[in-house]
């Protein structure tokens, strides 16, 4: 027996300036025609694309790699927030499975992290030295789906401070061999002169990008590199300044300074027209979820409503490269009472959620 037909109204954002009045839901996938017959089950509300978390870690905690329930858990509280597409940035768990479950979101997958040895947290990356970058950036370019997480920048304990990772020669070769093996490259980066390299070298995305500077920003908005900016990690920075502080009193400092600024350069970036796009870090040191902070957080750092909802669905979809809402594809849809366009806060709390056709 098939699912009923769904028939959502009201207001059907499908994209920051076109709203439809209804929308169908038949066999799983968007119809923008009435069905000529059968059951039909009613949602009414404000309609948008499933919420996109451009930076989480399906199958990775603090200590490193859990259990496949465990990481059920993590993809099920995405789904309950409304976050249907998701982009792992790094786990060093092989989550392939979850892309073959009906009923948890959709995942894009970035393999495991590729960090300097001792340079980044113990159990999450590849920890390799610069001679070895190229071979495991194309090795985790062949196993992801289509993205490469580098580890750009980490505490130097020579030096007290935030250090880069690879000589910005090494760093072109293997941003360019992702690209021969049909991958985009994205990296942790809390620094300045990590971005200064990265943008150098032909990167496509930075996460977090706390560092940037007037320069870097143009830089970015020139090459058309995107950031996610995980806001909702940021604020932990205290937290780990805090903890640095006894041995790294540089480290800790320069972490406080890029936490005060957080939101002026957040604002800046985009004013200049740097793409950003909503992201958690959600399942490193954060539960997952929280794609509603985040979109609101974004607000906070100078994005309007609207601004922050489209670097949650429609920009973010389009960046990744999957659809929204639109004739023939799946139904993938969040429905919410209020309307997020006025205020972002509604997205906490989701009235309907429809996955691959289903309300789940």
């Amino acid at each position: 027996m098939s699912d009923p037909v769904l028939h959502v109204r009201g207001s059907v954002l499908v994209g920051p300036e076109e709203v439809l009045d209804e929308v169908w839901v038949i066999d799983g996938l968007i119809s923008l025609s009435p069905p000529a017959s059968g059951e039909v089950e009613t949602v009414s509300g404000y309609a948008v694309p499933g919420l996109v978390d451009a930076h989480c870690h399906v199958g990775l905690e603090a200590h490193g790699a859990v259990s496949r329930e465990r990481a059920e858990e993590h993809a099920l509280a995405d789904r309950e927030a409304g976050a249907l597409l998701l982009r792992d940035a790094g786990s060093p768990l092989d989550t392939r499975w979850v892309q073959d479950r009906e009923d948890l979101p959709r995942l894009i997958r970035a393999g495991r992290h590729i960090a300097r040895t001792r340079r980044y947290l113990k159990n999450f990356a590849w920890e390799i030295e610069p001679e070895d970058l190229v071979d495991h950036v194309r090795q985790e370019a062949r196993n992801g789906d289509g993205w490469v997480k580098l580890v750009g920048d980490w505490i130097d304990r020579e030096t007290g401070d935030l250090g880069t990772c690879w000589p910005v020669d090494v760093l072109t070769d293997a941003i360019a061999a992702a690209h021969e093996e049909g991958a985009r490259v994205t990296a942790h980066c809390f620094g300045e002169q990590s971005l200064v390299d990265f943008a150098a070298a032909g990167t496509d995305c930075i996460e977090h990008a706390t560092g940037l500077l007037d320069g870097t920003i143009d830089t970015f908005a020139a090459q058309g590199i995107a950031i996610v900016p995980t806001l909702v990690n940021i604020d932990n920075f205290p937290k780990f300044a805090d903890a640095g502080r006894g041995k790294f009193p540089t480290y800790a400092d320069h972490m406080m300074d890029l936490y005060d600024r957080r939101h002026e350069t957040v604002a800046k970036a985009h004013e200049a027209g740097v793409p950003i796009y909503v992201g958690t870090d959600a399942g490193g040191q954060l539960p997952h979820g929280l794609v509603a902070s985040e979109v609101e957080a974004l607000t906070r750092a100078g994005l309007t409503p609207l601004e922050a909802l489209d670097a949650a669905t429609w920009g973010a979809r389009a960046w990744l490269g999957r659809p929204g809402i639109a004739e023939g594809e799946s139904a993938d849809l969040v429905v919410y009472q209020e309307d997020p366009r006025q205020d972002v806060r509604v997205l906490a709390a989701p009235h309907r959620i429809i996955l691959r056709g289903r309300v789940v």
